[in-house]
């Protein structure tokens, strides 16, 4: 059980960057602390795969000159990442969270770590994945209550985080991967538009899937995010992430929806009671709060998403076809089950029953489109409850399932708690405008620091 005391201390980067210029800090030291951190909590939680830590050491001190010498590359030069073992890292291997592809190497960095490492950032190590950043945990712990899931699929880099042992980590997602795990981890997690991060090199092919951030902050996130889009772009066709080259303002929303989600049906009362808390602090504030007990556009769109879930479900399932048709012929015995009756699931589907669901997505993105008009962004719980007890599962993506079927940015704040545990307030935007997301979010964040 939770015991309501602080066990970890987040390590925020940017904010220390003002001290790098001088010997009273330096990115060398900054990665001390939170390897010590690693240290005295890795045993229990379980965050990583693979660590290199001589290496991340090395680069350190490169970046600890470049920042006295006044000639930093990049704003998150030092900054201690990790990133997500379904994504290519040409000193480490990529083992996609199963047994299938342990030990791994391809030989080259993923497009997002290719750019972090542009950046200077130092890469500490690869964290947990569930198998193929899908639904079979990988064994990690809640930092908060070690009999709990971390969620998933970015189990290892939510964690990690949020024990203070890395300041950002790179996650995937593509039902509700980093917003879940951000929410029972309490850190900051990021999911920007789809196709705003270049997923060249990331083992997460779907049609909804997209390369986000978990960081111990707001300006952290968005940093990371932008740094990578600066030098990677977004994945190929689409325009990459819009937004300034630092974290954008506080700009307090005027008026915004409140979206029960499918997951409002199965939340617990401490979570409702959570969200009926922060809503009548939106009030206060003077923003104007939306819903669907009273404005039909938004009753529209509860309806429109009340089967995201099922229907992303339906979308993936057909797109895993491949690879899992060629995984089965290298050894179906290396495939967990859920794995395995995915397949089996995709080749009963047809092409026809595929275009069904797409077409269904592509009518909701529209009619959510239309919302724009009505407000600022949408809030939400970022999932039902605070981190269920056991390791078996990662927790209910359907608070958040919608997000992902929408393909919009959202960010989720951990400023809610429910028995005792973080809990997050998920803020959603609209397409391409992720900046404006993220400017709502801090103006929402601020409240809550009063």
């Amino acid at each position: 059980m939770a015991d309501n005391k602080p066990r970890y201390t987040a390590k925020p980067y940017l904010a220390a960057t003002a001290r790098f210029g001088s010997s009273d800090d330096s990115p060398r030291d900054f990665l001390e602390r939170c390897l010590a951190a690693l240290a005295a909590h890795e045993s229990e939680i379980g965050a990583f795969v693979h660590l290199e830590l001589d290496a991340a050491r090395r680069a350190a001190d490169a970046s600890t000159a470049r920042w006295r010498e006044g000639r930093q590359l990049s704003a998150i030069d030092g900054m201690p990442v990790g990133i997500k073992d379904i994504i290519e890292t040409i000193d480490m291997p990529t083992g996609q969270g199963s047994p299938l592809f342990e030990g791994c190497r391809t030989g080259r960095d993923a497009a997002s770590v290719a750019a972090l490492r542009e950046a200077g950032a130092l890469i500490v190590g690869k964290t947990v994945t569930t198998e193929f950043a899908s639904t079979e945990p990988r064994g990690t712990r809640n930092p908060h209550d070690p009999s709990r899931t971390p969620g998933g699929s970015s189990s290892g880099s939510a964690a990690a985080v949020a024990a203070g042992m890395l300041s950002a980590a790179l996650g995937t997602q593509v039902l509700g991967s980093i917003i879940r795990p951000a929410s029972y981890c309490g850190c900051v997690g990021f999911k920007p538009t789809v196709g705003a991060i270049n997923r060249g090199g990331s083992y997460d092919g779907l049609s909804q899937s997209c390369t986000g951030v978990l960081a111990a902050t707001l300006n952290d996130a968005w940093q990371v995010a932008y740094e990578i889009a600066a030098r990677a772009g977004g994945d190929p066709g689409f325009p990459g992430l819009y937004g300034p080259p630092s974290a954008p303002a506080a700009v307090k929303p005027q008026r915004v929806a409140f979206l029960e989600t499918a997951g409002w049906a199965v939340a617990s009362a401490g979570a409702k009671q959570a969200m009926a808390d922060a809503l009548a602090r939106l009030k206060s504030a003077g923003i104007a709060v939306l819903a669907r007990q009273s404005h039909a556009r938004i009753a529209a769109i509860e309806t429109a998403i009340a089967d995201a879930r099922a229907v992303s479900t339906r979308i993936n399932t057909w797109e895993w076809r491949w690879p899992l048709n060629t995984y089965r012929a290298i050894d179906a015995e290396k495939l967990s089950r859920a794995s395995r009756n995915r397949l089996a699931e995709a080749e009963s589907m047809t092409l026809d029953g595929y275009r069904i669901v797409w077409s269904r997505r592509d009518e909701v993105r529209a009619r959510y489109a239309e919302l724009a008009a009505e407000c600022d962004v949408c809030v939400s719980l970022s999932a039902p409850s605070a981190a269920p007890v056991g390791l078996g599962s990662t927790g209910d993506p359907s608070c958040t399932a919608h997000t992902s079927m929408l393909g919009i940015p959202a960010i989720s704040l951990p400023l809610l708690v429910d028995e005792g545990l973080p809990l997050g307030l998920q803020v959603s935007g609209f397409q391409n405008r992720d900046a404006d997301a993220f400017a709502a979010a801090a103006a929402i964040q601020a409240l809550f620091q009063k």
